[in-house]
């Protein structure tokens, strides 16, 4: 991998991690432009924790909150919302092999994506104005099902586990500040179990390119974060909806 490859696919993890557009989805469709070869998953995984650094810093207040059990329902909320997703990922990881999966299915999953923004947001501009609050217990478990199909290729974390949270009647401020919250032992635990490839990843892809490549994700990732959370909360999540149904059609075609 060169350098200029590890910037490009770092710029769009970030920007794609955050934005409800499907970072693992347009990965694979990068890597299949570029003709790259399988890349080992623990670079996917460290592009990962540089936008977890991002989501860390951006919701530093929240995070410290929650560190000084500040908010003890709200802990319980996130591990109850993690347990969930544990459970739906590890399922999904036993009946489909990423490997064999086309590139195709991928890009259904991005339209699969769109019409989940685009339903979430229907049901959110029907409904009456919510009190914001923190999540309820259903609603937690209901977020982290949600968090768990995004594990799915194709469909997007962020973008499902938003939807979620509007679709059970969560104020969009608290279903997007929850989505990322409950994104961090997510990661974690996706990186505590590829960590043990740590020792083959300088030799397959070399340290540069993934100093570059982090790097570029966490700077594209805080920034795409900051703008999702301003349009989260004037409700614009159609417009991501309106970007992924083109992206799919031609995926389906071309690739």
């Amino acid at each position: 991998m060169t350098i200029l490859q590890s910037f490009l696919l770092g710029l769009l993890q970030g920007v794609a991690e955050f934005l409800p557009i499907s970072s693992s989805g347009h990965l694979r469709i990068a890597q299949a432009l570029f003709n790259l070869e399988e890349v080992p998953l623990l670079f996917d995984v460290m592009l990962h924790l540089a936008t977890l650094l991002a989501v860390c810093i951006f919701f530093r207040k929240k995070i410290l909150e929650l560190l000084c059990f500040r908010d003890k329902k709200y802990i319980v909320d996130v591990i109850a919302a993690t347990v969930i997703t544990g459970i739906i990922g590890i399922m999904t990881k036993k009946l489909l092999d990423e490997d064999k999966i086309s590139i195709k299915f991928t890009c259904a999953g991005l339209m699969a994506t769109a019409l989940i923004l685009i339903l979430s947001s229907i049901c959110e501009k029907r409904r009456a104005p919510v009190e914001k609050k923190t999540p309820t217990l259903l609603q937690s478990l209901i977020i982290g099902f949600a968090q768990g199909i995004g594990t799915l290729p194709g469909i997007s974390r962020s973008g499902s586990t938003i939807a979620g949270a509007l679709f059970c009647g969560v104020d969009r401020e608290v279903a997007g500040e929850f989505s990322f919250i409950v994104s961090i032992p997510a990661i974690l635990g996706a990186f505590m179990l590829e960590v043990k490839d740590l020792d083959k990843i300088s030799s397959s892809i070399g340290l540069m390119p993934l100093l570059i490549g982090c790097i570029t994700a966490f700077a594209s990732g805080y920034f795409a974060l900051a703008v999702l959370m301003k349009l989260i909360k004037k409700g614009r999540l159609l417009w991501f909806a309106a970007y992924l149904i083109p992206v799919g059609i031609i995926g389906l075609i071309c690739l």
